[in-house]
């Protein structure tokens, strides 16, 4: 039974079991209708409203979304709750997020242990509150306070949430006992029934110009999204409409939001992220290894970024540099990124301080000797990780994990180094390593079941989104980068100029342009790695050629404050530079390419088709295991929007038939090879048949 009712003397207690998050599934929606409707007609005086297991109601059960709604609503079930005759206090632990808080804002008293948090994340999925989240919490808290909490969706504690009024009392001791304590307490005093909707909103100055200056602030954090506005609208409506007319206001946003692409996309995301996780041909009979120190090699950039992510999640690591001086610079950035954060009121100073003293440093391989996993950071040169993993044969005990952070290398060369294949993963950190969310765990030929279990396990302890690739030039997100790299290359060479190319992709959503992007990681690390590559290795000329002509003239990027923008050295504000355009048009001259006008459409597509059809490539050729894989790779380490679900998505939502006659026109308009559809493509879009359809076929 999802939903419980007992009488204990003077109080009803009404319980909610749903096991993993009591999540608002119709049985608890009709359980709790009903119980509420029960305690009207007993002696019972007051009633507390609980759940069983780790937490009170963490939200809607999002596998309902798109389906008819049964009856009673959430709605309903909030006004049966507020409308009650007794006084309904709801007990908090865990988190009551989403509906659930919802749920205890319709109860005229809220009580929570210490540990639990309370929050509005619907954002998150491109939704806003729909059942009195946008209406209640402004009334309770003010509009400014209401605009914080909604927009960012982010979870507050419970002793804040108790300082904001969203909470009426912090609990001491077990949730059951002290919240029936505190609702005897109640009786005792005569405490009203105190119902949110009878409350007017508080005066908090937030005029009509002061609402617009957040809405253009929220547009800058929240760039092209629709739910945070609309989340506006509702939240405005409630200081000047009635409850009720308010109510109505917010369903009919909600509604706009559900049928919306942008909500679509991020809860394809919302589920790919959690179906990442999963290796597809490894029971639960294999168990991780134990991981409690960890060793890395490279004290760069990198290699002390991701000492930081050990060191964030509690696991103490050896950062080793073969150089004292290198070992010294790396500790000293680590230092230096750890102050920046507490100056910014992120981190507390002891805090940092503890995290910081998890990292050592060494000079000496043989401080590996105990590590349960160590990984390399050092430069992307087989030959040289080559000798280093060489070395961890020599040093590391039975069973450790050796892993590499190569971005493209063979990771089977690099295993073959040692006489323990098994054991040898690739673990693709983005940088900065301590800040993107994305790792690239990458499965070679003779990786061993438990290995992979245990790196998938770890990207959840460190707080990162894994995903599992196989072995190729660049995985799955910078193998599909080399074809986007290449579309921005091809339309500035052919008239393009980078403002163009840049303003298009920002505009449909991306963090940054592929250009920008260019300018900041340093034009030089492409120019170095193609001094190593053949002519054939380095491919058609036109896609590097102007990169490297401005490498040549001293055009680094933002180091030097000049790439393919001018950077101010104070403030490394971007402008755009006519020698820049000049040096583009001698490249075109040089390459026999004649300039025309792009539109922004065709620069869109080429980008996004290149990225899709490569992303066709990938999933037949088994590196990724599924498409939203190759979604949640492009969105969390590529900046690739969330609101548009990923390349994959898009190209479902698109229509792969539209997708393959844009790819054939290109082929035709351009001759180009790269224009040749992806074989899974071309067989999809031949049968009529979806990914879902191919990606089920396959299960």
């Amino acid at each position: 039974m999802m939903v419980s009712y007992q009488q204990e003397n003077e109080l009803a207690v009404i319980t909610i079991n749903n096991p993993p998050v009591n999540a608002l599934s119709h049985g608890v929606r009709q359980g709790v209708f009903d119980a509420i409707a029960k305690a009207q007609a007993d002696d019972s005086k007051a009633i507390v409203l609980l759940c069983e297991g780790r937490t009170f109601v963490a939200g809607a059960d999002i596998s309902e979304f798109g389906k008819p709604m049964q009856e009673p609503s959430l709605a309903q079930v909030n006004a049966a709750l507020e409308s009650s005759s007794k006084p309904v206090i709801a007990a908090i632990h865990g988190t009551a997020l989403g509906g659930g808080f919802e749920l205890a804002l319709s109860c005229h008293y809220r009580c929570a242990v210490e540990s639990a948090a309370v929050g509005l994340p619907e954002v998150n999925l491109g939704l806003l509150p729909g059942a009195g989240g946008t209406q209640r919490v402004p009334r309770l808290i003010g509009l400014k306070a209401a605009l914080d909490m909604i927009t960012s969706g982010q979870k507050i504690g419970a002793v804040k949430a108790t300082e904001l009024g969203l909470i009426d009392r912090v609990l001491d001791g077990e949730l059951k006992p002290a919240a029936m304590a505190y609702a005897r307490e109640l009786l005792a005093n005569g405490a009203p029934l105190r119902r949110i909707r009878d409350m007017s909103v508080p005066a908090d100055g937030l005029n009509e110009q002061a609402l617009e200056n957040y809405r253009q602030q929220l547009n800058k954090r929240k760039r092209g999204q629709e739910a945070p506005q609309k989340i506006v609208d509702c939240i405005a409506a409630a200081a000047g409409r009635t409850f009720d007319e308010g109510l109505a206001f917010e369903r009919e946003r909600f509604a706009e939001c559900i049928a919306s692409e942008q909500s679509a996309a991020l809860r394809h995301i919302f589920f790919a992220e959690r179906s990442a996780a999963k290796i597809q041909g490894i029971g639960k009979a294999v168990q991780p290894r134990a991981i409690s120190k960890v060793g890395i090699i490279g004290a760069g950039t990198m290699g002390g970024g991701i000492a930081m992510v050990f060191a964030n999640a509690g696991i103490p690591v050896t950062l080793l540099d073969l150089n004292e001086e290198g070992l010294e610079r790396g500790l000293a950035l680590i230092a230096k990124n750890y102050g920046i954060t507490v100056s910014k009121g992120k981190l507390s100073e002891q805090e940092a301080a503890a995290r910081q003293a998890r990292i050592s440093g060494s000079t000496d391989y043989e401080s590996l000797a105990d590590a349960d996993l160590v990984i390399e950071a050092v430069f992307e040169s087989m030959d040289v990780k080559r000798q280093v993993f060489s070395k961890l044969d020599e040093v590391c005990k039975p069973g450790a994990i050796l892993a590499t952070n190569t971005s493209y290398l063979d990771v089977n060369d690099i295993a073959a180094t040692t006489s323990r294949p098994q054991d040898v993963i690739g673990l693709h950190f983005f940088s900065p390593a301590n800040v993107m969310r994305l790792l690239e765990v990458v499965r070679a030929d003779k990786t061993a079941d438990d290995v992979l279990a245990t790196a998938m396990a770890l990207g959840k302890r460190i707080g990162k989104v894994a995903v599992l690739a196989g072995v190729c030039y660049g995985f799955i997100g910078n193998r599909m980068l080399r074809q986007y790299g290449r579309e921005a290359q091809l339309c500035m060479i052919e008239g393009a100029s980078p403002e163009q190319i840049d303003g298009v992709l920002t505009r449909f959503g991306m963090a940054m342009g592929p250009l920008a992007v260019g300018d900041l990681a340093g034009l030089d690390i492409g120019y170095k790695a193609r001094e190593s590559l053949t002519e054939e290795q380095k491919g058609d000329p036109r896609t590097y050629c102007i990169a490297d002509a401005l490498v040549e003239q001293g055009r680094l990027g933002q180091k030097t404050g000049a790439g393919y923008y001018r950077y101010d050295p104070q403030t490394r504000a971007r402008s755009s530079d006519p020698e820049v355009l000049k040096i583009i048009k001698e490249q075109a001259a040089k390459h026999g390419v004649h300039q025309r006008k792009l539109s922004d459409e065709e620069i869109l597509d080429r980008h996004l088709l290149a990225l899709i059809n490569e992303g066709f490539r990938i999933l037949e050729e088994g590196i990724a295991q599924r498409s939203s894989d190759i979604d949640v790779v492009y969105v969390y380490g590529y900046g690739f929007p969330s609101y548009r679900g990923g390349p994959m998505f898009h190209a479902a939502q698109r229509g792969l038939k539209n997708v393959y006659e844009s790819i054939l026109k290109l082929q035709e308009q351009t001759g180009e090879a790269h224009w040749s559809p992806a074989p899974l493509l071309a067989q999809l879009v031949s049968e009529g048949k979806s990914l879902q359809d191919w990606e089920s076929s396959k299960n």
